[in-house]
């Protein structure tokens, strides 16, 4: 791929715009009306939460199922995405940009005091931009933080597919790909059986909506979680099954990890005296749980997330250090995460926190960091 190709590629077309603006509306419109548990966020500063809809799971069987109808009647290419995924890469991209610029006009002349939209200024334009003015900005009643995270991890989804039906057709479906296909797929379906989860976590709670999120969510989550599935198209390695058994393996405790860690946290927020690992939990404070996953570690979701995302990889093998992009950002974000964290909780908890410091020293990998 030449530098003229590669430049020509990433110009974004009106059918990528087509497309992307066909995707948005689909899950504005079925997020609105398919039926969903209805969850309560967790309650912010001013008394007031907000409600969710979970229905990302039946959203995204429909949607599947529409587009598997598409192309079985020849509307559609399976492999649109795939042939198309720069100039949507781009395209994506400058969306981002645009409505976050909206974003930042809307934060800057909301009067509103309500936690969720209340304006947050710190003076700094990057600064603002880049993090958020306001916590959950809404457009026509849907809520845009939940809107962008549901649209990147189907993005995510949507790609692999799409690389899938690219491999099939070209005949170079390999052990690797099937693999990787099956980690990312099950990974990416478990998300929205448990979508509900996602209303507790910290992006969702206390990060404002600016770049960093709507990039994170709508370019970075599927465009560089895929990068693997990219890559399998042009390279074929050979696994062993000690590999793959090994590979599975590391798939498994990632997730036992990652789901077990987050669902202990879920349900201690919804009910703190619910019991964690057969026993009454531990909690530090009133506040602060410190039994199961969250006793061994303070950030032992991140372990999970990091095993999870090194099997992803593995499929790929060790020829390249390409497919490796994805476990080693994500470890690097995972750490500056886990330290923006910290200081945010010291100064929230006080000795509340110092207190469960000294019960679980360990960060995110026992014994080691």
């Amino acid at each position: 791929m030449d530098l003229a190709f590669l430049l020509h590629a990433l110009i974004p077309s009106w059918a990528s715009v087509g497309i992307l603006a066909t995707f948005f509306t689909y899950l504005a419109i079925v997020g609105s009306i398919l039926p969903g548990k209805v969850v309560s966020g967790v309650i912010l500063q001013d008394g007031t939460r907000l409600h969710y809809r979970c229905n990302g799971l039946l959203s995204l069987v429909v949607l599947v199922g529409l587009l598997g109808i598409g192309a079985k009647m020849n509307y559609i290419s399976p492999t649109v995405i795939s042939d198309r995924g720069l100039e949507l890469l781009s395209t994506i991209l400058a969306f981002s940009f645009l409505v976050t610029l909206v974003l930042y006009a809307a934060g800057c002349k909301s009067s509103n005091q309500v936690s969720s939209l209340k304006p947050h200024l710190t003076g700094s334009l990057i600064h603002d931009w880049w993090f958020g003015i306001q916590l959950n900005p809404q457009c026509m009643g849907i809520d845009l933080k939940f809107f962008f995270v549901r649209a990147g991890m189907m993005g995510w989804l949507l790609i692999n597919l799409s690389v899938l039906a690219r491999s099939i057709q070209d005949s170079t479906v390999s052990r690797s790909m099937i693999l990787y296909q099956l980690f990312c797929g099950l990974y990416i379906l478990d998300y929205f059986v448990y979508e509900e989860y996602m209303t507790s976590t910290w992006d969702i709670i206390a990060e404002r909506l600016g770049f960093m999120l709507v990039f994170g969510d709508l370019v970075w989550i599927p465009f560089t979680f895929s990068i693997q599935g990219w890559w399998l198209l042009s390279n074929k390695p050979e696994l062993t099954t000690a590999a793959v058994i090994a590979n599975c393996f590391v798939f498994l405790m990632g997730y036992l990890v990652f789901r077990g860690a987050n669902k202990q946290k879920h349900v201690f927020k919804k009910n703190p005296k619910a019991l964690i690992w057969g026993k009454p939990p531990k909690v530090i404070g009133g506040k602060l749980l410190a039994s199961g996953f969250w006793g061994v570690a303070r950030h032992c979701n991140y372990l999970g997330d990091l095993l999870l995302a090194l099997s992803f990889s593995l499929p790929c093998g060790i020829s390249s250090p390409i497919p490796y992009f994805y476990p080693v950002y994500l470890l690097i974000l995972l750490i500056w995460r886990e330290r923006r964290d910290e200081a945010r909780c010291a100064l929230k908890y006080k000795e509340v926190w110092a207190e469960y410091c000294r019960l679980v020293p360990w960060r995110i990998l026992p014994y080691f960091y």
